[in-house]
């Protein structure tokens, strides 16, 4: 039995390129798991093990890893940055007790921290945060505390200044123990001193320390008294204080230094170890019964309770499909059978491992807390609950957010077809926001992702993991269609063919829904000119239709269908006949509802040099954008923008033409919108073209 409050279930995560993988591979040297540091650019990162993340410098898959530090465990995940992949950082979120949040000393609060850092207020996850890269040209520490302030709306506890800045970066005041370090040339991160305060430093030292007694006394009302009334807090007090508030999210312990220089981790180690909550600390997970909602009942982080963990990972290596759970209460031993409450199947226990990035340990059991991995589960995906056949239960589910942009692929030859499909089903177990359809008409296989690289990156994967050689299409945009006006309508379904015939008479209005609330179905009749038993039908006949909407074939969104009246036939009438009525209705009534077309809108966010605004500004506007804000930075200009998906296809190689190659842009959907009349008729008219080709 180990001691629950020695462990650590942390996440590194940040904006691509603030240095998430290489402080990762600093926390693993220091910790003695790895002996020589792999380098990102290098392609060498521990946790960065596929091809494609080698290449790109990039992180893709969320990696694990488990080291030690100060006798306590740490579970680490390395999450990407990449808006692409966000689904990966929430997932990870939803399992871990704390997180590190990693923002670049020059790059400041950039776009994809902002979603990061709303996914991890979401999930209620206690943060340190640290401020990376300051050995680099326009550092500034405390311009990225006061952006974290301003942009976040978050409360940054500074904890170490930086001494020296950009090129003399050289070490960080430990502003609680007002103890300076200082690390020499040699790049290891041992080989640091502890010298005195730098003289130029002395006054700020003590402004940043008389706050941070402040702010952490407040978390105490005895202590709080004490300190107004001049007696000094001692360092544990301050700790514990700090803690708490860490735990209940009033601050966030604020920390600097440069992972790639090996400056300033041991401090971030220490925080991990003394701030962030261990599994105990956290609010237990909540029970959800199959339908999603709450029973009131949590799954508490206690050995001895029955088993309850959550499935949040799935990956395909070399050694079959290895499933990552994070066990919350109970525990798993080898050999054991759990029920999996999503499927209602039981699965058996085979081999169970620790995780290092790719390698791995044997385990043969492990315990509320752990997060681990289990080799050749058959029917598990994300978000599925595992737990004792005996006392079944669901943990809160995730959501995933649907795709916005699909490509069509097909093999080049007869065999790559069964190639693919094996390759694709697994895939699609991997990432939830990856999803698969084919098109019946052309035979093609659509791929539908979160945006160009997150589909680039997929159709790189068929080709060298499983070497699928493919032709990929166009990338197509999800349009959707939804009505403008309400209408007031009737339908009778009739047919008499000797025997029982069929009858169903409905009286409905249509209108339009909320932006974002999709289908709704109502019933007002009065005086059972329906009956009761009839409305699912009838839901589901309308319900049914909205995948084809009237005026190009594009699912329909937000509509709202009420059933006011109606008539049935004591022999004729059946559920059959009322969704048949339904159907007929739909189409009858649909286009005259004033029909229209809508377009997915990106949240776009631009980086540009500041001698490059005016081309950027005047490239978004060509592309229908919606310029919403602008802010100078010391590098540079951010550009928020809102613009339709249709026309952002190839916008990073525009960009990196106009700005010389050092802009930068992310994007995630933000809302549907309706499409100017000019694109809306384009749009019809080929998917016209293409039902006639058929």
């Amino acid at each position: 039995m180990t001691d629950l409050s020695l462990y650590r279930n942390i996440g590194i995560f940040a904006h691509v390129d603030a240095g998430k993988t290489t402080t990762t591979e600093r926390i693993l040297k220091l910790t003695g798991k790895i002996h020589k540091t792999g380098e990102v650019h290098d392609g060498a990162a521990t946790t960065d093990f596929m091809e494609q993340e080698q290449e790109r410098g990039i992180t893709i898959q969320s990696a694990a890893t488990t080291c030690f530090w100060k006798d306590h465990r740490l579970n680490i995940i390395d999450t990407p940055g990449h808006v692409d992949f966000t689904v990966e950082v929430y997932r990870s979120l939803k399992v871990l007790d704390g997180g590190v949040g990693v923002f670049c000393g020059s790059g400041g609060v950039e776009p994809q921290s902002e979603t990061n850092w709303r996914y991890a207020n979401e999930s209620e996850v206690a943060r340190i945060i640290f401020v990376n890269k300051l050995d680099r040209i326009g550092a500034d520490f405390l311009r990225v505390v006061g952006q974290v302030e301003k942009v976040l709306a978050a409360n940054p506890l500074v904890m170490t200044l930086p001494i020296g800045r950009e090129d003399d970066f050289k070490g960080v005041v430990d502003i609680l123990h007002k103890k300076a370090y200082v690390w020499d040339d040699s790049g290891l991160p041992e080989n640091y001193e502890e010298v005195a305060i730098p003289e130029d430093m002395a006054d700020m030292v003590e402004e940043y320390h008389e706050k941070l007694v402040e702010t952490a006394v407040e978390q105490d009302d005895d202590l709080m008294m004490a300190y107004m009334e001049g007696e000094e807090p001692t360092i544990e007090q301050l700790k514990a204080c700090i803690r708490k508030g860490t735990i209940s999210l009033a601050f966030f312990p604020t920390f600097c230094g440069s992972a790639f220089k090996n400056k300033g981790i041991q401090l971030v180690l220490d925080a991990v170890v003394d701030y962030l909550p261990n599994p105990t600390e956290v609010d237990p997970q909540p029970l959800t019964d199959e339908e999603g909602n709450e029973t009131g009942e949590v799954a508490k982080v206690d050995v001895d309770e029955p088993l309850r963990a959550l499935a949040f990972k799935i990956m395909d290596d070399r050694f079959g499909a290895l499933t990552f759970i994070r066990i919350y209460s109970g525990k798993l031993e080898k050999g054991m059978t759990v029920l999996n409450s999503f499927t209602g199947k039981t699965e058996r226990i085979g081999r169970m491992v620790e995780m290092h990035a790719d390698d791995r340990n044997e385990l043969s059991s492990a315990q509320a807390g752990d997060i681990i991995a289990v080799v050749g589960m058959k029917n598990v995906q994300t978000g599925h609950t595992l737990c004792d056949p005996k006392e079944p239960c669901t943990l809160e589910p995730m959501v995933f957010p649907d795709p916005v942009i699909s490509i069509a692929v097909t093999p080049k030859d007869k065999g790559g077809a069964e190639k693919m499909g094996v390759a694709i089903g697994k895939m699609v177990a991997e990432d939830p926001s990856f999803r698969v359809e084919s098109d019946e008409e052309t035979g093609d296989t659509i791929l539908k992702g979160m945006g160009e690289l997150h589909l680039d990156i997929k159709v790189d994967i068929l080709k060298r993991t499983y070497g699928v050689e493919l032709e990929v299409g166009q990338p197509q945009v999800a349009y959707r269609e939804t009505i403008t006006k309400p209408i007031e309508d009737s339908y009778t379904h009739k047919k008499q063919s000797g025997g029982s015939g069929q009858f169903g008479k409905i009286d409905y209005r249509i209108k339009p829904g909320e932006p974002g609330s999709g289908f709704a179905f109502s019933s007002t009749v009065v005086g059972g000119n329906v009956p009761k038993e009839f409305f699912p039908a009838i839901e589901k006949g309308f319900n049914g239709m909205m995948e084809e909407g009237p005026l190009a074939g594009y699912p329909v969104l937000d509509v709202e269908i009420e059933l006011y009246d109606g008539a049935y036939h004591a022999v004729d009438s059946s559920a059959v006949a009322f969704e048949i009525a339904a159907k007929g209705a739909f189409r009858q009534s649909m286009p005259k509802a004033g029909p229209q077309l809508i377009e997915p809108i990106m949240h776009v966010d631009v980086f540009t040099p500041e001698d490059h605004v005016g081309d950027v500004i005047g490239d978004l506007n060509r592309r229908r954008g919606m310029i919403k804000d602008q802010e100078a930075g010391p590098t540079g200009v951010r550009i928020k923008a809102d613009a339709p998906l249709s026309e952002m296809f190839g916008y990073i190689g525009h960009l990196r033409t106009m700005t010389s190659g050092r802009g930068q842009f992310s994007m995630e959907f933000s809302h549907y919108m309706p499409c100017p009349a000019q694109v809306a008729e384009e749009v019809i008219a080929a998917a016209k073209e293409k039902k006639e080709n058929k």
